[in-house]
């Protein structure tokens, strides 16, 4: 077999962090004749890497929660697949037919053993102003300033270990869309048992007190969305050309990871492992490096970051020419659907891109 060339290893390094990305991310676009009736194999294909194999919940809520499945109707389920939650971990599903939501519907709805949905009875309506006062101090504590929701997944790496899951962003224009009034008053005025949300009543809040807390979680659609990070029309990844030869570019390279503040970890070929020991191509580089710190802060915020963290920069001769080239977190981090991690992955584009300058100036 022919060996690859270097521009096919130089696509392969951005695109193949792509296709792990796009797979975590559960936005595969379903193909033609998929069967629309069959909601265990939709689920898997596009629900289960985040909300769990039986519903139980990883990166997205837990679906099977015998407390949740009787506290919101089919159409609150219908709009969630459909409309996602922009600007959170939760993408759309518009290329989905109505059959194959329903399918769906149907397969979530099999963990309650299709018990009926007894939503709680209609409120009267509420004083806004005196909800948001409630909402300080009663629930933001859990959901964030404003409804803004907590921070970081539902893994255990991004999250208080005692608490099973993070609590939902209320400002969500996708949740504000699918959850009535009624959907909202009933986990008010239940609580969700497996969850810290407790019964508003059994914490000692009137009916009133509900009312006013729906009136001011409706109130927030009003307030602009939280959107993820456009995409760009840059490429994958970000590529230098060097003036020197491999050797003296790994050297500078290596030394502006350094002055970047960043812990360089191991320098290897690019076909380590993968050809007997001393066969390797020494004009294809892979110098690793890491700012720990930042590492830190980014897994808490959305641990799906580890799938391109460190910092892998590959430095290699193609056509006379030395690239020094890393993926493009920046590119990366719109396919997460999480704006909070989108503005970690342009901090990071914006130090891969000054490490590359400085080696190939």
């Amino acid at each position: 077999m022919e060996r690859k060339t270097a521009a096919s290893q130089l696509k392969t390094h951005g695109f193949f962090a792509l296709a792990a990305l796009m797979l975590w991310s559960c936005i595969a676009i379903a193909g033609p004749g998929r069967p629309a009736a069959d909601g265990a194999r939709l689920y898997v294909h596009y629900c289960a890497a985040c909300h769990g194999e039986r519903g139980r919940g990883g990166i997205g809520l837990p679906l099977s929660l015998p407390s949740f499945l009787a506290g919101v109707d089919d159409g609150y389920l219908r709009q969630t697949i459909r409309l996602g939650r922009p600007g959170r971990i939760m993408p759309a599903f518009p290329q989905l037919h109505g059959n194959q939501i329903d399918a769906l519907v149907r397969y979530i709805r099999h963990w309650s053993g299709n018990r009926p949905v007894m939503l709680a009875a209609a409120g009267k309506p509420g004083n806004a102003v005196r909800g948001a006062t409630l909402f300080s101090a009663r629930c933001a504590i859990c959901h964030g300033a404003n409804g803004v929701g907590g921070e970081g997944t539902g893994v255990t790496l991004s999250r208080p270990r005692s608490q099973p899951i993070m609590a939902p962003a209320l400002d969500n224009p996708g949740f504000l869309a699918s959850a009535s009034d009624r959907v909202i008053r009933t986990a008010l005025v239940r609580g969700r048992t497996g969850t810290p949300m407790r019964s508003a009543l059994k914490q000692g809040l009137s009916e009133r007190d509900i009312d006013d807390l729906v009136a001011y979680v409706r109130s927030l659609q009003y307030q602009p969305p939280p959107r993820a990070a456009a995409p760009r029309d840059e490429g994958p990844d970000i590529v230098g050309v060097s003036p020197d030869g491999v050797t003296a570019t790994v050297a500078r390279l290596k030394e502006a990871v350094e002055a970047a503040n960043m812990r360089l970890i191991r320098v290897q070929y690019l076909d380590q492992g993968f050809v007997p020991a001393g066969k390797e191509n020494r004009k294809q580089v892979i110098v690793y490096s890491c700012d720990f710190g930042f590492l830190n802060t980014a897994l808490q915020v959305d641990p799906r970051v580890g799938l391109f963290l460190p910092c892998r920069v590959t430095v290699l001769q193609h056509h006379g020419k030395v690239l020094v080239m890393s993926v493009n977190p920046k590119r990366l981090g719109t396919l997460f659907n999480d704006a909070a991690l989108s503005r970690l992955c342009d901090q990071m584009y914006r130090k891969y891109r000054d490490i590359i300058e400085e080696a190939t100036f």
